[in-house]
């Protein structure tokens, strides 16, 4: 049996609402995650999302965690573009290796059974 543990937080972000913010980023001024630029540039790993109730929504994985996840409050193909408002917390794993972010990424997803994850899902919802 393979024994996989949760990889440390290493950022918790959580939604505040802010009426004077006037960030240029939509994940900061729209969304309400003011801290997200405290997550590293130039840093990999895997992310979560999670609603008010801390039900998991969303699991990914990146080599530039905070463009991936500033991409998922912009974009129109996000998987969670039409739930953005459903995210209330922001939970960020540093994980340099590739190997074991898609490990992570994979096992969060099944064994958490992430509401709006499409891909790498073994579990019936």
């Amino acid at each position: 049996m393979i024994n996989i543990e949760m990889p440390k937080a290493d950022f918790i972000l959580t939604r505040k609402r802010n009426p004077e913010d006037t960030s240029e980023a939509p994940i900061a001024r729209e969304y309400g995650f003011t801290d997200y630029h405290k997550i590293p540039r130039d840093k990999a790993g895997v992310f979560m999302f999670y609603d008010a109730d801390d039900n998991l929504l969303y699991v990914g994985k990146a080599r530039k965690l905070r463009m991936r996840i500033r991409k998922h409050f912009e974009d129109n193909v996000s998987d969670i573009k039409n739930h953005r408002d459903d995210v209330h917390k922001i939970v960020v794993c540093i994980v340099d290796s590739p190997v074991e972010r898609d490990i992570y990424e994979t096992f969060i997803i099944n064994t958490f059974q992430a509401k709006y994850n499409t891909e790498k899902v073994f579990f019936n919802s």
